[in-house]
């Protein structure tokens, strides 16, 4: 349906500003929500469309759709804030993969948006479940991976997409960098190895960033470009996080003491063996995107994997995402993750909020998404049921104001 005025009708809002739910509508214009109107379901008709013309101050002449909400929930598309949609596509194999460049441990270089293919069947997935947002990245092969992009779930080109690009620089500690390489006979063999990697990296970029500034004041010592220095500059700048794939928790406190060292921000991913730590890691203040739990033990470091972790790191005080790591979850099943989190701990408001606001947050996108309020986009879900009962389906989807389900 074509971008027009847009009127979501009273339905149960969810807005995840920390304000309770309440009975109202949405007028959308121009992919933007324009305003937000409470009121009783009882002083409206349900099909009288008069009445929230009258409402939203909208003349008879203005084309408006109406999309009734009554009996139903409104809330802010969720976002998932660690996953590799349409990099690791599903369905193809090597032809869609694009996940991991193998053949060198650095490669700060790589940008996720070179990788990303729009008509990944993940994408229509997402939007038809109800995630309007992802944070997509390289995976975890390298020491340094590449940056990763927050998207929106629909659009032609990775340029309808992007909400910020880059959001992050894709690091990997544990059995991964590991795994790849020592296959290769290469550094890193150890965990000694990749630490060693990526500080040699860091201080290589504080040395670029040095001579760069020499340059400026006498252009014989100016240096080459170096597209990957450039990228640890932005960490360095805290333009952008490290965004740190750590399971075990001797690889989360490695992350830890490498972002201390050098002074730059730090998103712990995964965190799966948070919970053991969660009073240390209190001391820090890190944000975790937690997951994916939803998943067999794959490998040694997921052994005390648990639906409890986003519950202990939320009472520890940390902000916390849940994540579905897509494709190792499917990503349409991420409001089932956050109702398995609840299952074991975490409060259901925070569940909610660990899938909407906290990573709109996490990610640096929240003046655009994450919550229901005037001049945010209009991304927005309307559900039949309570989203994180095992009912609950996604009956309308909007992003960016456009109608995306029903398709």
């Amino acid at each position: 349906m074509s971008n027009q005025q847009i009127i979501i009708a009273g339905g149960n809002i969810k807005p995840m500003t920390g304000e309770p739910e309440f009975t109202g509508s949405i007028l959308v214009k121009d992919s933007k929500i324009a305003k937000i109107m409470k009121h009783s379901v009882a002083e409206t008709d349900e099909d009288e469309e008069s009445a929230f013309r009258e409402m939203f101050g909208l003349s008879t002449e203005e084309p408006v759709h109406i999309v009734s909400a009554r009996g139903k929930w409104v809330l802010p598309g969720f976002i998932d804030a660690h996953c590799h949609v349409g990099i690791g596509e599903e369905i193809y194999q090597h032809e869609g993969d694009d996940l991991n460049e193998m053949t060198d441990p650095l490669t700060p270089e790589l940008r996720a948006i070179d990788g990303i293919h729009p008509e990944d069947e993940g994408f229509r997935d997402a939007r038809l479940g109800g995630v309007t947002a992802a944070f997509t990245c390289p995976g975890s092969a390298n020491v340094i991976g590449g940056t990763g992009v927050v998207v929106k779930t629909a659009g032609r080109v990775v340029e309808e997409m992007i909400l910020r690009d880059p959001a992050g620089l894709k690091i990997a500690f544990g059995e991964n960098p590991k795994f790849v390489y020592g296959e290769q006979k290469k550094m890193p063999m150890t965990r000694m190895g990749t630490a060693a990697l990526l500080r040699q990296a860091l201080v290589d970029a504080q040395n670029y960033r040095e001579k760069l500034e020499q340059g400026q004041k006498d252009l014989d010592k100016l240096p080459e470009r170096d597209l990957g220095l450039e990228t640890i500059n932005l960490v360095l700048d805290k333009k952008i996080p490290l965004r740190a794939h750590a399971h075990r928790t001797d690889d989360i406190m490695t992350a830890i003491r490498i972002a201390r060292e050098f002074d730059v921000d730090l998103v712990l991913d995964h965190c799966t063996e948070g919970h053991k730590i969660a009073d240390i890691l209190q001391q820090y203040g890190y944000p975790a995107a937690v997951g994916p739990s939803f998943t067999n033990r794959a490998k040694v470091e997921l052994k005390d994997k648990t639906f409890s972790t986003p519950g202990v790191l939320n009472k520890a005080g940390l902000k916390i995402a849940i994540i579905t790591d897509h494709s190792v979850t499917p990503i349409e099943h991420l409001p089932l993750c956050a109702a398995m989190a609840v299952r074991n701990g975490l409060e259901e408001e925070d569940a909610l909020k660990a899938i909407t606001i906290w990573p709109a947050e996490i990610l640096g996108v929240a003046d655009r998404v994450g919550s229901l309020e005037v001049g945010k986009d209009a991304d927005i879900v309307v559900w039949e049921g309570k989203p994180l009962s095992f009912e609950a389906t996604p009956h309308t989807v909007l992003i960016n104001g456009l109608i995306v389900k029903p398709e």
